[in-house]
């Protein structure tokens, strides 16, 4: 991951990652730059005055999709007496633009020697994260007498980054420069328009529909102060909660993807810097947290993800007739099938979680047009469940790749290597089964039988489902329950063992219903017990586990996503309670990251620490944890459709003072909500 003092401004799969001074140089592991279509665009880009670097005063992060960076000349010191003064004002829109701003404070005039130096290695994103840049194809760069063309193809793949400024500059194949004179108190100033372009086979253009430079930082912003009026207002005496909410609709607005074949309609990209795309999981888990405050999400994401959904056997991109995308890929490793991810099916919770979020969002929405629309790819996907998911024959979704080169090990969310383990440590064999895949086919057999039954007309259809849904959750119940431990294994291997290590996962298997209501008690004191809870939140794996660590990726650390859903369903089953302890803990944490909650942070008890620790290589933004403070509003406020309204249920932490949220969009119009937090009678002074 980039330091942590990189700047970031970004319009859905465009993005710039720069040091603090605006300046870029990229190396083949740094994921600096200027980005597009999971290709690198510009890799170097420094600005020189008289052949001398320039140090950062400050910059303005003035809104996601533009920065601005005040310099001098020279290196930092204590004090500077600097005669000029240079801006550096940037925007992304699809494209980049830079305008350059020199003032001459000195009592005489000066001449001045301006460079940009410009440079492409037109990396792919898989390559920069696997920090291999292995380049197959031509690089080249052709400097005419208005513009940088700086070029790179490999057959009929080709990518361009075309630079040209406002004012003449002399052009060569590692930049552009001006010679310029100012007199005293006389300002300079330029424009330089980058723009990308991605030729894909047959010689089209993917880069269709850019904004014109003169226009696209004024739509930028109408289109953000439009996003941010039409969703809910939430005005809130806790100061921090609301900021933090802006600082969600913002960053939300910021991650809005168009998928080239969507003509402007947009989904949520997965996070800033290497899941600027569209995730099945990711997208459909965010459309589920936000369904509140921005519905028109949701309706787009299981559109594309149904018209992408699976339709054969292709073991290089773990294909199956009915499943639900992974990832989708636009870049040159993808292209030339050196990824998968063109598009890419390994995961296995995105095709029952599509079916959960279809009826959750016509139960807020009342779109039966788009349960009609999606019938056929809803059966498909519960066909998938049933007869391709099921690798041992017993019931329960499995996981084992097809592709052993390049295809994902772990397909649940906890995808990294090492999340699924025994009690001992050590990793069980493939195939694998995890608890909360099994709580989401439940959840989205009983969640299909509604629609069937409402609106597509097939009440038998409906019947079996619950039938089959009854059946998993007693077979559920039997095979996965952990005697000695009171919990509900991570996951089973193909002989039928338990993975009898206590994890968050038993948090999501309260939200999908699937829990005894008899156990659902002894869950609840797990999550927010000293071994899963640190205090900031649940962690991922419980402290004393053999593979605890605190700052382990899947084993130890703080989701907040993971937390918002375990919220959700702690309110479910009636433990209000234990989800507003768990609201508050994030919502705290959330002071620390200035309102933008990271993917991850340390697990570390909150005694020790007194702050989240940062989590190193954690994406910020990333869409879940965006949407994770809207989901804890609704969990905190009981958000409930029901029978077409809106039912409201507030359980506030305590201390969280007075909330309300008005204009909730939904089948019944738009409403308010209200709510007030507890009295800590023990802090009270007589």
């Amino acid at each position: 991951m980039a330091a942590s003092n990189t700047i970031r401004i970004l319009d859905g799969n465009t993005f710039v990652v720069s040091e603090d001074t605006g300046d870029i140089e990229a190396t083949p592991s740094e994921p600096t730059g200027l980005f597009s279509l999971d290709t690198r665009f510009l890799s170097k880009w420094v600005l020189t005055v008289n052949g001398e670097r320039l140090n950062a005063l400050s910059y303005d992060d003035l809104q996601y999709y533009e920065a601005r960076f005040f310099l001098v000349p020279g290196m930092a010191t204590h004090y500077i007496d600097a005669k000029l003064s240079i801006i550096r004002e940037r925007a992304v829109g699809g494209s980049f633009r830079e305008t350059l701003t020199i003032l001459n404070h000195d009592e005489k005039a000066v001449d001045l020697e301006i460079r940009m130096d410009a440079g492409a290695d037109f990396a792919d994103l898989f390559q920069v994260k696997d920090e291999i840049l292995n380049k197959k194809g031509e690089i080249y760069a052709e400097a005419e007498t208005d513009r940088l063309r700086l070029g790179y193809r490999r057959g009929n793949f080709r990518r361009e980054t075309v630079i040209a400024a406002s004012r003449p500059a002399r052009y060569d194949r590692n930049g552009f420069a001006w010679s310029i004179h100012l007199e005293p108190n006389e300002q300079w100033d330029t424009a330089i328009d980058v723009q990308t372009h991605a030729v894909g086979p047959g010689g089209r253009d993917l880069r269709m529909g850019l904004r014109a430079h003169g226009t696209e930082r004024l739509a930028l912003q109408h289109d953000l102060e439009q996003w941010v009026a039409k969703a809910p207002k939430v005005n809130t005496e806790h100061e921090q909660l609301a900021s933090t909410y802006r600082r969600s609709l913002i960053d939300l607005a910021a991650l809005r993807f168009s998928p080239l074949s969507l003509g402007g309609q947009t989904l949520p990209a997965a996070g800033l810097p290497w899941f600027m795309t569209m995730f099945g999981r990711d997208s459909i888990f965010t459309c589920l947290q936000v369904l509140p405050f921005a519905p028109e999400m949701s309706k787009t994401t299981l559109r594309i993800l149904g018209a992408l959904q699976g339709t054969r056997f292709d073991d290089f991109r773990d294909e199956d007739p009915g499943r639900i995308l992974h990832e989708m890929r636009y870049g040159e490793t993808a292209a030339f099938e050196e990824q998968p991810h063109s598009p890419y099916y390994g995961s296995v919770d995105a095709t029952p979680l599509f079916l959960v979020l279809l009826d959750e969002y016509e139960k807020w929405s009342g779109d039966v047009a788009l349960v009609k629309e999606l019938e056929k790819e809803c059966r498909a996907a519960l066909k998938w469940i049933d007869d391709y998911a099921d690798l041992v024959g017993n019931g329960y979704i499995w996981y084992e790749r097809r592709n052993t080169d390049t295809g994902l090990e772990n397909q649940c969310w906890k995808d990294s290597w090492d999340s699924l383990s025994y009690s001992d440590g050590t990793l069980p064999p493939f195939p694998r089964a995890t608890c909360e895949v099994q709580g989401y086919a439940y959840d989205a057999k009983m969640r299909a039988a509604r629609l069937a039954r409402e609106f597509w007309g097939d009440p038998a259809y409906a019947d079996q489902l619950e039938r089959e849904a009854a059946q998993l959750k007693e077979r559920f119940n039997r095979d996965w329950w952990v005697d000695d431990g009171g919990f509900y294994a991570l996951g089973l291997d193909p002989n039928g063992q338990q993975c009898d290590v206590l994890s968050s996962n038993i948090g999501h298997l309260l939200w999908s219903g699937i829990v005894d209501d008899d156990r659902a008690a002894q869950i609840a004191a797990h999550l927010v017990g000293p071994r899963l809870f640190s205090g900031w939140g649940v962690r991922t794996l419980a402290e004393g586990e053999v593979r605890y660590n605190p700052i382990g990726y899947h084993n130890g650390t703080i989701w907040p996503f993971d937390n918002s859903f375990i919220a959700w369903g702690l309110r479910r089953y009636g433990f209000a309670e234990e989800a507003a302890t768990i609201a508050n803990g994030i919502l705290d944490a959330a002071r620390y990251f200035d309102g933008r909650l990271p993917e991850a942070f340390g697990g570390y008890q909150r005694e020790l620490t007194k702050f989240p620790v940062e989590y190193p290589t954690a994406c910020s933004p990333q869409a879940w944890s965006t949407g994770t403070p809207l989901l804890l509003i609704r969990t905190m406020l009981g958000l409930e459709p029901h029978e077409g309204h809106l039912a409201v249920d507030p359980r506030l932490p305590v201390g969280m003072g007075r909330i309300e949220v008005l204009d909730i969009p939904g089948r019944w119009g738009r409403v308010d909500a209200f709510a007030r937090g507890r009295i800590d009678l023990h802090n009270l002074v007589d």
